[in-house]
């Protein structure tokens, strides 16, 4: 990732704003904007109607319980958008999309002209999708709109951006950034009912820190998300410790031992 200031902007399109409405005044994401490393807008569809309610959604053709989020809020919205500097992507939040993923975020992190269509109601109008580049679900379960959805998306590519996280290579060392889990970690105080802090991190021994933790990432990833094994790359001393502990390359599962 370039160590330059990266151009991002971000654009949300809601039938309801005040869910996002903390998204500038709290955390990383308050950072990022402070400090004008990333621009942030949130446009409201119902100011892009023309009925006295301020409609966005009717039902659905063919009837059936539920509503649908009208197109021409949504395409209004779009074609209202300022001219972008460069590219401009448009993504539909939809639970129809494929899974949202690390190298979903760190892609846009290095300069995006992003906007997000949050889905809402039983459905959205089929002739939106004619206006979007590409659809991103959160996984397989329903919530009640894509505003949730926005924001965890603003959050994973802001957090990516230099000079928002404190410490950068914290987010790069996150789990699935590497490709598997995340090892484990401790802070004080150095036991805990009776639970005591591993010793060799508290030993000074970078070499045998930095095996331990490789160590416990992979034991942590066979136990929990082994499929994220069979796409990393493993060292022979990774396969041998994994081995040791079970895995079978192509087995798609876990270890032997009982999880």
């Amino acid at each position: 990732m370039s160590a330059e200031r990266p151009s991002i902007t971000i654009t949300v399109l809601t039938g309801f704003p005040a869910l996002l409405g903390s998204l500038d005044t709290e955390g990383m994401i308050r950072v990022a904007l402070d400090r004008k490393r990333a621009s942030l807008r949130i446009v409201n569809l119902r100011d892009h109607t023309d009925d006295r309610h301020r409609t966005i959604d009717d039902n659905p053709y063919g009837g059936g319980p539920g509503m649908v989020l009208k197109v021409e809020p949504v395409v209004r919205a779009l074609s209202a958008l300022p001219p972008a500097a460069g590219r401009r992507e448009v993504v539909l939040l939809s639970p129809q999309g494929k899974p949202l993923s690390q190298e979903f975020l760190e892609s846009r992190a290095e300069g995006c002209d992003l906007v997000l269509v949050c889905g809402r109601y039983k459905a959205v109008d089929e002739r939106i999708r004619r206006h979007v580049d590409e659809e991103i679900s959160l996984g397989d379960y329903i919530i009640s709109g894509g505003e949730l959805a926005a924001m965890v998306v603003i959050d994973g590519i802001l957090r990516l951006i230099p000079g928002v996280l404190g410490d950068l290579d914290s987010a790069k060392g996150d789990s699935f950034s590497r490709g598997i889990l995340d090892c484990a970690y401790y802070t004080r105080p150095e036991n805990f009912s009776g639970e005591a802090v591993p010793e060799v991190l508290r030993s000074g021994h970078h070499e045998e820190i930095a095996r331990w933790r490789r160590q416990d990432a992979l034991l942590r990833t066979l136990q929990r998300r082994p499929d994220l094994l069979e796409m990393e790359s493993l060292s022979r001393e990774d396969l041998r410790f994994l081995a040791e502990h079970g895995w079978r390359p192509g087995a798609g599962g876990g270890s032997d031992q009982g999880q």
